[in-house]
């Protein structure tokens, strides 16, 4: 009896091995599976403030007479501006710069022989920064207006910015994260398993663009100022566990 029982344990215990062993592969195994998805989530929006920046210059060879004709020109346009609603809070004008500027001379054979002073260029620009978006529009298409009183004031396109982007950027988020989970579930269920918990998480880069347009994402994340309606979206990257 002896005999039969010692080779029946042994065999018992080699069955248990094999049993344990086989179930701890299989969950090994088992935990190393996962789903990785990319929730996207986009969301269309107005810029609620614009920045304005135009520039004038006066050239003389004088630089007080040309420094007081610059003061002159900063009254003006100051003056300009408060008779379209602009008010001293939405103006700001930039400390003056100073070039010494020169023509290079050339002898009969088109080597350069020296260089002649022509005057001195002074530039000042002047930055509106309203929420009135449509009073600002307007006044950077009008502003030639001054040329009549003498001054050439050059204007850029207005630039157009958002002052709510770090709460759009976390609803953003919340939606792409519920879409990349949506995802993970879809393909859990036609795969026959259950979607576990998060193992890894990971932001995808903010982009703004203009609305309508054809511009292409950056690496870095493009953030575009020209345009006043505006699409702005955002990635991220799950890794869920499988059950």
């Amino acid at each position: 009896m002896k005999n039969i029982i010692a080779p029946v344990a042994i065999a018992i215990a080699i069955i248990s091995a094999f049993v344990i062993a086989g179930n701890a592969y299989k969950y090994k195994f088992k935990s190393t599976e996962n789903i990785s998805v990319t929730g996207l989530a986009e969301k269309d929006f107005t810029s609620d403030q614009i920045v304005w920046t135009g520039y004038y210059s006066r050239k003389m060879m004088d630089l007080k007479s040309a420094y007081s004709l610059l003061k002159e020109d900063e009254v003006k346009i100051r003056t300009y501006l408060k008779t379209k609603n602009i008010s001293d809070a939405e103006m700001v004008f930039s400390a003056v710069s100073i070039d010494k500027e020169f023509d290079t001379r050339y002898d009969n054979n088109g080597r350069v022989s020296g260089s002649e002073f022509t005057g001195y260029n002074l530039r000042q620009t002047v930055t509106v920064d309203s929420k009135d978006i449509e009073k600002v529009e307007k006044i950077s298409r009008e502003v030639t207006e001054l040329i009549q009183s003498g001054i050439e004031l050059n204007s850029s396109a207005p630039s157009y910015y958002y002052s709510k982007l770090s709460e759009l950027k976390i609803d953003l988020l919340a939606k792409a994260s519920a879409d990349a989970k949506l995802r993970a579930e879809t393909i859990a269920k036609n795969s026959g398993s259950s979607l576990g918990k998060i193992k890894k998480a990971t932001m995808g880069v903010f982009q703004i663009t203009g609305q309508n347009s054809n511009e292409d994402y950056s690496y870095g994340g493009a953030f575009n100022t020209s345009s006043k309606n505006k699409t702005a979206s955002i990635t991220i990257r799950i890794d869920y566990a499988v059950e």
